[in-house]
């Protein structure tokens, strides 16, 4: 008897969830405890710092909420869209979009409530950013990866 594992049908809405609940939570925590103290140095190149981002990395489009809010929606839309089309077994692609999904979600949901996104993961060097930024890049890496393998 093999093992029951989900299908990609209920893996992927599962996916969105649990990346969307993971950013929620780690926000929150970060809102109640980071945020008093602004910056915790974890390791010589890491830190947890604290930031209330109005804008998207590297300090572009600050204070474009609403602009963001529309390319996260239009974001949303067209990956709904475009995974009509997509073959069922094509697994990259489909997780790769539930990734994506779930990060926009998150950060979608942090601009409509509170006006900015929170942002805490700082390696110094690189913008600080969160679990729903690393979904997304994760997510769009592994549809590049999907799209390439259909040519």
């Amino acid at each position: 008897m093999r093992p029951m594992r989900p299908s990609t049908r209920l893996g992927e809405p599962l996916l969105v969830l649990a990346v969307f609940l993971a950013d929620r939570a780690s926000k929150l925590w970060a809102q109640e405890w980071l945020a008093p103290v602004f910056s915790l140095r974890i390791l010589p190149f890491f830190r947890l710092t604290y930031v209330e981002n109005t804008g998207a990395a590297w300090g572009i489009f600050q204070g474009r909420n609403v602009l963001l809010i529309a390319l996260s929606v239009g974001l949303l839309g067209g990956l709904l869209y475009m995974r009509r089309g997509w073959p069922k077994d094509e697994k990259l692609l489909h997780y790769g979009a539930a990734l994506v999904a779930g990060g926009a979600l998150g950060n979608l949901y942090d601009r409509i409530a509170l006006g900015y996104v929170i942002d805490f993961f700082d390696f110094i060097v690189w913008p600080v950013f969160n679990i729903a930024d690393s979904a997304i890049t994760t997510g769009a890496c592994l549809l590049a990866f999907g799209m390439r393998e259909k040519r």
